[in-house]
Order: structure tokens, then C-alpha cells, then sequence
């Protein structure tokens, strides 16, 4: 079976899983976990940057940052992982889903302004497989009606809007580095804190609420309960085996990015032909190559596309269900239909994609989905 992902290690992992066990510091904040500071915030600019356990926590202290309360409304896209709302909806907020584009499932900015109200707070942009998000519009729109901007960048990593790095756009961002994205650690994150005025309280709301990491820089003679927080700071050995793949970065983005237009040269006929669909990149956006996604015509077709290629001994999967007519959320939605999103939800086939893939086995894919198509 050739699986839907594979986890690469790309050279000094566990020699550096080692050193950092050896060094006796294995808790949050230590060497690897600075040196991975020190490559977000060089390599992209970002003027803060703090590792997290997860993606789904460096939204969650997102939503705290802003201190988003019950009556706050956030709008969002439908099409996106359950983490981008779950965060939100914890602190008591009303969301407001945002169907997604015609030509790719990011979300259509067009239709953020008629939601807005005295109510609304933040607008949060999924960056779907790397892609780009129009964000000219979504930064207008929120310095139009004072409102914050945060950003997933989930699926992000090393990609770009007009030249600026994703997750480095908004007032806040979120990378994940989950064993299925470009740059993994098992589960891990990362949070940019790109306003300022959130320098501070990132810190303090990460570290359980305490002015623990000033104490640490000799900037207050002791630390204390200071705010409501929690604990949001990995082990250093998760950032030992981060630090390590950040090292190969441009590396593991060259073979990514080589597979991704295998696939593309080797299926464009069949969108040409019109039984298929391939991803679109708008000139704004810059592509990582984090996924190869085709879109089928129906529900059906998708079913049995995934059953051809099992039969064949490769493993695509589909991807995300419309949040709006979710079990949990169905009834909370407002009713609006989000007809695209609901598509994508059907349609969307994701193809294996990862470093050690080979030429043959991308060939061989190709193959069996043009066999089933033609």
C-alpha cells in the first residue's frame, strides 16, 4: 500500500533528541526551542514568534489574546479544520462561516462585509493547502471596522502573498507542524505575534498566566500568577526534532514541490478534458506544495475513485465536512446555505504526497487515475 503520508526524518533528529535529552533541560523554553525562535523570526521576518504544542493551541491562545467572550461574533470559513472554530466557540463566541471560492476552497472574501456588525471581532483566514487567502481585502475590511485578523496557517509553511510570508500578514498566526504537514514533529505548533501590543501577553497567557519567561530574562526579580492562562509550550526535545527539519527546509520544499508538478503534468489532460479539476493558484499566492488535491464531479465519482485506487494499493483520502452542517453546529448556524463549501466537501480527492514518495510511485498513481477516468 502506498500510504497517504509518510513521516521523514530528515538528518539530525534523534542526534538532536539526544543532545537536548543530555543537556538536562527537557521542559519548554530550552536550546532547541530558541533556535527554532531564532529561524522563524530571521528567515520570515516575523517580529514574534512562540512554539506551541499543537496548532489548535497557538489558535487557542489566539482567541485568549483577544479575549474573545460570549456575544463576540468571528467570522471564518466553513471549509476548514474543526480547530479553527473550536477555539473561538470555547471562549463562548458566535461564529459566522464564510462559503468558500468557485476555483479553490479558501474562503470568498467578497462575502465578509455583509456580516460584519457592532458584534463582530476578529476574521480568521484559512490558508487551504498553502494557498494564499486574497488578504488585500480581509486588511482592509479589518482596519475599515477595527477589527483583528488572525491567521491559519496550518497548512502555510514557507509560503507567501505578494511576496509577504503567510501566518505574518494578520495581527496573529498559526502553523502546525502535525506529522502530515511539511515540516513535522509529531504534533507541535507555532504562534506569530505580529502586533505588538500582544508581545507581552502572548507570553505571559502561554506560560499558565505567569510573567515566567521576563523572571528568566532578569527583567522582574520574581515571577507570579499575573493573568488567566494555560500551558502552551512544548517539550524541548518536540523542538530538538523540529530544529532538525528546519535545517532541511529548502530540501524537503524541492522534492515536495517536484512531486506536486508530477502530478499536475501527469493529470492536467483530464482537466482539460473536463473530468477533473486540478488545484488553482491565483498570481497572488506562491504554491509549498503541502497538497495535491483534484476535484471530482460528484460524490459518487469520488467514492469510487478512493475505492479504485484501495483496490490498487494506494491510499487517497478526502478531506474536510462543511463545520456549518456539522452535528455540533448545525443547529447554531444561521441558516445561510454555503453551496461551494458543501462541494468541496464532496469532491475533493487528496492525493498521497510526501518526501519519500517516488518518481515511480507518483507514476503509478497517475496511471490508475487516468485508468479510471478514461
Amino acid at each position: 500500500m502506498i500510504p497517504f503520508n509518510k513521516p521523514y526524518l530528515s538528518g539530525n533528529e534523534l542526534e538532536y533528541i539526544k543532545e537536548s535529552v543530555m543537556s538536562g533541560k527537557i521542559s519548554g523554553d530550552g536550546v532547541f526551542t530558541k533556535k527554532c525562535h531564532r529561524f522563524f523570526e530571521e528567515k520570515y521576518s516575523f517580529p514574534k514568534v512562540l512554539l506551541t504544542t499543537s496548532c489548535t493551541d497557538a489558535l487557542e491562545l489566539s482567541a485568549l489574546l483577544l479575549e474573545i467572550k460570549p456575544g463576540d461574533e468571528v467570522i471564518m470559513p466553513s471549509y476548514t479544520f474543526v480547530s479553527t472554530a473550536n477555539a473561538f466557540a470555547l471562549r463562548g463566541a458566535t461564529i459566522r462561516f464564510i462559503d468558500s471560492n468557485p476555483d479553490n476552497p479558501n474562503m470568498d472574501v467578497s462575502q465578509i462585509e455583509p456580516l460584519i456588525n457592532e458584534n463582530t471581532k476578529v476574521i480568521v483566514v484559512m490558508h487551504y493547502a498553502g494557498i494564499a487567502c486574497e488578504m488585500d481585502t480581509v486588511m482592509a475590511l479589518a482596519d475599515k471596522y477595527n477589527l483583528y485578523v488572525v491567521e491559519d496557517a496550518a497548512q502555510a509553511i514557507d509560503s507567501f502573498y505578494k511576496g509577504k510570508p503567510l501566518g505574518g500578514i494578520g495581527h496573529l498566526g498559526a502553523f502546525s507542524f502535525h506529522e502530515t504537514k511539511n515540516i513535522i514533529s509529531g504534533e507541535g505548533g507555532l504562534i506569530t505575534v505580529n502586533d505588538s501590543r500582544f508581545s507581552l501577553r502572548s507570553e505571559i497567557i502561554r506560560e499558565k498566566g505567569t510573567n515566567r519567561s521576563a523572571f528568566f530574562r532578569g527583567e522582574v526579580d520574581k515571577y507570579g500568577w499575573v493573568e488567566a492562562g494555560s500551558s502552551f509550550l512544548p517539550s524541548d526535545i518536540i523542538a530538538a526534532f523540529l530544529a532538525a527539519q528546519l535545517e532541511n527546509l529548502d530540501a524537503i520544499q524541492q522534492r515536495r514541490k517536484s512531486i506536486w508538478q508530477q502530478y499536475w503534468d501527469g493529470l492536467s489532460r483530464l482537466q482539460e478534458a473536463g473530468k477533473i479539476r486540478l488545484p488553482h493558484i491565483p498570481d497572488y499566492a506562491t504554491n509549498n506544495a503541502h497538497m495535491f488535491y483534484i476535484i471530482c464531479t460528484n460524490l459518487e465519482e469520488r467514492t469510487g475513485l478512493i475505492q479504485h485506487l484501495k483496490q490498487n494499493n494506494i491510499h487517497a483520502v478526502f478531506h474536510y465536512l462543511s463545520l456549518h452542517s456539522s452535528p455540533y453546529f448545525q443547529e447554531k448556524h444561521d441558516g445561510r446555505p454555503l453551496p461551494l463549501t458543501d462541494y468541496y466537501t464532496d469532491t475533493l480527492l487528496r492525493l498521497p504526497l510526501y518526501y519519500e514518495l517516488t518518481d515511480e510511485q507518483v507514476q503509478y498513481i497517475i496511471h490508475h487515475i487516468l485508468q479510471y477516468f478514461e
